[in-house]
């Protein structure tokens, strides 16, 4: 028998609710305990505090209240269509009330010339306004004073069992009277932002008596959410700066200094030149960097990594370089041989490296003779034993395990630095949420000479004006990627997509004039392997592929990229398809193609890909769109899990509520202070946080 009460108590005890109800809020809300249950706030509220004459009702407003006097009601209709219809009249008209359900009960508490306060969402039917189901009660002239009305998101089958809105609310209410709600902030806290007690904000957020209460409420429950998102990604982030050592890069030496001098390519961007310092700075006081670098596709992530990997080596270490493919990696070992030449040693170890070659890559390493590795998940093989790994670098860091990435730490006695690259931009307040842990660069501009790509969106009937370009650039010597999106649940239907979409390619670019490969989802590995490859080597024209092309694949040469039914794709994908073009100095190409009808949604995916190439305004505009709950599967992780707070309307709050958690932690590291003991607890019940390990 539960005889205490309190925020883990299981929802079955709470008055009102029950076994059977209980089992019902599990399945249908999530809602297992009084926590869930306080915290499962309005999604928005009706003001009842005023009242519309009749003449004055909008139609087609979501509800409005009045007071009308019943001037009569009478049931009519057959059996199921049966329907009770009541007309009442204020001093500027009538209105009609209908009920299709609960008759005979409804009839009971109805008094013709009674006055009735009527709330309800308004129709016009016949030119009269109309409301189904309205509420009504009697009029009293010295009622309670009325206030915003909480409406909670509910279901069929919850309310069969009377809980709906109404319903929840009732629930919330006596929840809230019977649970002692203590402060869980320090009152310096609360005072110095002007914070409302917890329970004052409770209360208000489900019962607010006007729009100040309610605002009031929110800010003070916000300003917790984000306060304890940020308490637990900064104290993993102290944790692990202050848990392991890290290699010292004490020196910058003549590998580092004859590459910056005579080898580079080109002038490094402003960007990069702060993402080396920033570098620079994390790997000479002996702490083991973790930074995560951003940098949109083709903005030269690739150089800052290599010149990374020289500083290490100029002070007598080795460094890796780990790929999630095959072909992602030779493409890596090319371009960085390319840039060093003879000056270092480097060598790539992937699946079908052979055998012979394994055996002196294994030697070379252990021996300290080869100064970087570049591969795949190879690297992370017992017998690849480093002399001294000083740095390794991980791209596209969302593709490797967790398992995986540990190894790479235990190839030297002194963990090496960590460097993990992404071409996915994540929007700031996003990456200060989910990677808070980490040190962030970012790479924000394109080298110079670098050209935009023009994307245009057409629709079916001007498909000749899509193969017109992909005539004229293959007539240039370059080469076009077709993409069909995939999903699931309707493989049959997109394989037939795809097969259609072939046939009339094929029309338009016959053999033997034009060759076209293929990569779809029922292909091996080593066959579509085998079709990227034919086509980065220039012997197919167009690549047509199912599935999404490999992050980063780059094929210089090809300057078009037609997505085909593009409105079926996320903002973020349909960017990263666009970046497999424009790898070269020519003008490059993207074409969506779309049925006539879009959704509203679509509409703005489509028209932000059109007018712009940055990929941070692209990803705030994703994260308005989809919220950060679907942004890489972040609600499944558990990482987001935010009820009021929102990371794309509340960015400013986030960036206080960090604040003033650094200068919590820079006072009082351990949460040892008399004021912080609140803090601390709070911290403690709230466990859990963000590691390394689920985000690196």
């Amino acid at each position: 028998m539960v005889t205490e009460f309190n925020l883990k108590t299981p929802i079955g005890y709470l008055t009102g609710v029950g076994p059977h109800r209980a089992e019902v809020l599990n399945k249908e809300l999530n809602i297992f305990t009084f926590g869930d249950l306080l915290h499962f706030y309005p999604f928005r509220y009706v003001d009842r505090t005023i009242f519309h004459k009749i003449n004055n009702i909008d139609p087609y407003a979501l509800g409005v209240q009045f007071v009308g006097r019943l001037i009569n009601y009478s049931i009519q209709g057959e059996k199921r269509s049966k329907r009770l219809i009541a007309t009442v009249k204020d001093n500027t008209g009538l209105a009609q009330l209908v009920w299709f359900q609960g008759l005979r009960w409804i009839e009971k508490s109805l008094t013709v010339g009674q006055v009735y306060i009527i709330y309800g969402k308004p129709s016009l039917f016949n030119g009269q306004i109309s409301i189904s189901h309205p509420e009504v009660e009697v009029y009293k002239a010295k009622r309670a004073e009325r206030a915003f009305q909480p409406v909670y998101s509910s279901t069929e089958k919850l309310k069969r069992l009377s809980l709906d809105s109404k319903g929840i609310s009732k629930l919330i209410g006596v929840l809230i009277e019977l649970l002692k709600i203590e402060e869980s902030l320090p009152p310096e806290i609360v005072n110095k932002h002007n914070l409302v007690p917890l329970k004052t904000a409770l209360h208000h957020i489900h019962f607010p008596k006007d729009p100040t209460t309610l605002a009031l409420a929110k800010y003070r429950l916000k300003f917790e959410e984000l306060f304890i998102l940020q308490l637990k990604v900064l104290k993993t982030k102290m944790a692990s700066s202050n848990r392991f050592a890290g290699p010292v890069f004490e020196k910058v030496g003549a590998y580092f200094n004859l590459f910056y001098k005579k080898k580079l390519p080109f002038e490094l961007t402003n960007a990069q030149k702060r993402v080396l310092k920033e570098i620079r700075k994390d790997t000479v006081h002996g702490a083991q960097m973790n930074r995560l670098l951003q940098g949109d596709v083709g903005s030269g992530k690739t150089i800052v990594a290599l010149m990374s990997m020289l500083l290490a080596i100029d002070n007598g270490y080795q460094a890796c370089l780990m790929a999630p493919t095959e072909i992602l990696a030779q493409q890596h070992y090319q371009g960085l041989k390319s840039l060093v030449g003879n000056d270092i040693a480097i060598e790539l170890l992937t699946g079908s490296t052979k055998q012979k070659l394994r055996k002196e890559i294994y030697s070379s390493l252990e021996q300290g003779e080869l100064q970087i590795l570049v591969g795949t998940h190879a690297l992370l093989e017992d017998k690849v034993q480093f002399d001294n790994l000083g740095l390794a670098i991980i791209d596209e860091q969302h593709r490797f395990g967790v398992q995986q990435r540990a190894k790479l730490w235990r190839k030297n006695t002194i963990p090496p630095h960590m460097l993990v690259m992404t071409a996915t931009p994540i929007p700031r307040t996003l990456a200060m949420t989910l990677y808070g842990d980490l040190d962030i660069s970012v790479i924000d501009e394109l080298p110079a000479g670098r050209r935009p790509i023009v994307t245009v969106h057409l629709k079916e009937d001007q498909r000749l004006r899509m193969f017109g370009l992909l005539r004229e650039e293959i007539s240039k010597g370059r080469q076009v990627y077709v993409v069909y999106p995939l999903i699931e649940e309707s493989e049959k239907l997109d394989l037939l997509y795809l097969e259609a979409g072939m046939e009339a390619l094929e029309r338009e670019f016959p053999l033997p004039t034009y060759k076209i490969g293929i990569v779809h989802g029922r292909l091996t590995p080593k066959e579509k392997e085998s079709e990227m490859d034919r086509f980065a080597k220039g012997e197919t024209q167009i690549l047509v592929a199912t599935t999404v092309i490999e992050v980063g694949v780059n094929v210089p040469n090809a300057s078009v990229m037609v997505i085909e039914n593009a409105e079926r794709f996320g903002l973020s994908q349909l960017h990263q398809l666009r970046g497999r073009v424009g790898r070269g100095a020519e003008q490059s190409f993207c074409v969506l193609m779309s049925k006539d009808k879009l959704s509203k949604e679509s509409k703005i995916r489509l028209e932000t890909m059109v007018r712009t190439n940055d990929g941070f305004e692209i990803a705030e505009t994703d994260l308005q769109l989809r919220g950060p709950g679907d942004i890489a599967g972040l609600q499944q992780s558990g990482i987001v899990d935010l009820k009021i707070a929102d990371l794309t309307t509340d960015q400013q709050l986030l960036q206080m509520v960090r604040t003033e958690v650094m200068r919590i932690f820079d006072e009082d590291p351990s949460l040892e202070k008399k004021e912080n003991v609140l803090i601390k607890t709070l911290l403690t019940q709230k466990s859990g946080g963000i590691g390394w390990e689920k985000i690196s």
